[in-house]
């Protein structure tokens, strides 16, 4: 019951239990024909939302979202894949393109016709609005600031390298932020805010030095050679502060998700990503571990929506408990799966779209509907802020924005602003209720 492509369709195939016995005929070799290029199994796998509910929730931890990654880099492995693989699954590189002329990016991919052509070569659902670029990425805002990049002045270790607790000094200490594809080029915003939440709280901020991916988009179509290839990378480019014990914090639960999950079984017996695993945190979870730490007040009443992978295989209720020593009110509904799941709702591709709507329509979509208008809409995934900000008439922020938005209304004990200026949108302040990420997810220039 807790796989939300089940939960619309009842059909036993997709199930848990249904797709894992099709998997089990399918290594057993005797029913099914084909092998690992048998359709059925992957009818069966492709409405798999790779939400990782089953691995949270199911009594003996079945990962179907790996079994489904594992058997489409066998059911693919020399044959072209659908469409949407091509581009949402290596939005990592067609997003640094775009970096390039966002706005032109943007207007072509949202002109009438031009969008539709757009949709129909790229594999989305032509009832899903692409999301829009920002104009500057947090990169760039960094450089600009003078930022701190890793690789330099990285201290010795002062500690076991699986100790990876956040620092319980004064001084927290260096902290990399982890700066996903999607926060990067869609939303620099929330990065921005991160930036004054960690800051604001002791931090010494670092970014790493050169342009890093976790690979999430990757592992949805079987593209585990890429996948692996890219968290070399980042094992490769972080390999000191990583030795060094300095804690990573990421703002994207799906990409926490591959440092403590697909990370460590991917790379088998690999030293380094098993202190990733370790040292990798969401922002809350880090700081709610902050001994002393406490964060301003702010008044209201938030709906906060748990992305899947933070509810199943991360630390949820670290985040409800940094939200509500904010003081606000939360009302954290039963919502499952928003039913975005990353590119699943945006793909045109047989009941994707569909299903997509039917599970954020189970019960998410209708709470954010009912909250009243001065509720704070509240989740740390793109995907779901994508499906609520497209179905609904709200506005989503991130956690770390609506911490930001606590500071910017608290002055400090000495009248001064935290280090790190908030950004703010054309539209309203930090966390403004009337921002909309498709008015301008840019940053002020």
């Amino acid at each position: 019951t807790m796989c939300p492509s089940y939960m619309v369709t009842r059909e036993e195939k997709h199930s848990t239990r249904g797709r894992a016995h099709l998997l089990f005929e399918l290594m057993n070799g005797t029913e099914l024909e084909g092998g690992w290029r048998n359709d059925e199994v992957e009818e069966a796998l492709d409405l798999c939302l790779a939400c990782k509910g089953c691995k949270g929730d199911c009594p003996v931890n079945v990962d179907m979202a790996t079994y489904k990654a594992e058997f489409r880099a066998h059911h693919y492995a020399g044959r072209l894949r659908p469409r949407a693989a091509y581009t949402m699954g290596l939005i990592h590189w067609w997003s640094k393109l775009a970096a390039r002329a966002p706005r032109l990016v943007n207007a072509a991919a949202h002109a009438p016709g031009l969008s539709s052509l757009a949709k129909a070569a790229g594999g989305i659902a032509p009832e899903r609005d692409i999301p829009r670029f920002a104009d500057r990425t947090f990169r760039s805002w960094w450089r600009e600031r003078g930022g701190a990049t890793t690789g330099r002045d990285v201290a010795p270790p002062d500690r076991p390298p699986y100790d990876s607790g956040p620092r319980h000094d004064g001084d927290r200490g260096r902290v990399i932020l982890w700066v996903d594809t999607f926060n990067d080029h869609f939303h620099p915003e929330i990065a921005q805010a991160a930036v004054t939440v960690l800051e604001h709280a002791g931090c010494d901020v670092v970014v790493p030095e050169r342009t890093l991916c976790c690979g999430r988009p990757l592992y949805d179509w079987g593209f585990l050679g890429q996948a692996k290839r890219l968290l070399e990378h980042v094992l490769t480019d972080l390999r000191d502060e990583i030795r060094a014990g300095v804690p990573i914090v990421g703002l994207e639960p799906s990409c926490v998700s591959v440092f403590r999950d697909e990370a460590p079984n991917l790379l088998h017996g690999h030293t380094d990503a098993r202190r990733i695993a370790a040292q990798t945190h969401t922002l809350t979870e880090y700081l709610d571990a902050l001994e002393g730490y406490r964060p301003p007040t702010l008044e209201g009443h938030a709906l906060v929506h748990g992305h899947c992978h933070h509810k199943s295989v991360l630390d949820f209720e670290s985040e409800l408990r940094v939200l509500r020593a904010t003081g606000l009110q939360l009302d954290v509904p039963e919502t499952g799966c928003c039913g975005m799941a990353g590119a699943f709702g945006f793909d045109r591709a047989g009941d994707h779209y569909a299903v997509s709507q039917a599970a954020g329509e189970r019960v998410l979509l209708p709470a954010v509907r009912s909250a009243d208008a001065a509720t704070y809409v509240v989740t740390g995934g793109f995907s779901c802020r994508e499906q609520i900000e497209q179905a609904t008439d709200r506005t989503v922020l991130h956690p770390a924005e609506l911490l930001a938005l606590a500071i910017e209304r608290t002055p400090s004990a000495r009248g001064e602003r935290p280090k790190a200026q908030p950004y703010e949108s054309e539209t309203g302040q930090p966390g403004d209720p009337a921002r909309r990420s498709g008015a301008s997810t840019g940053v002020s220039a």
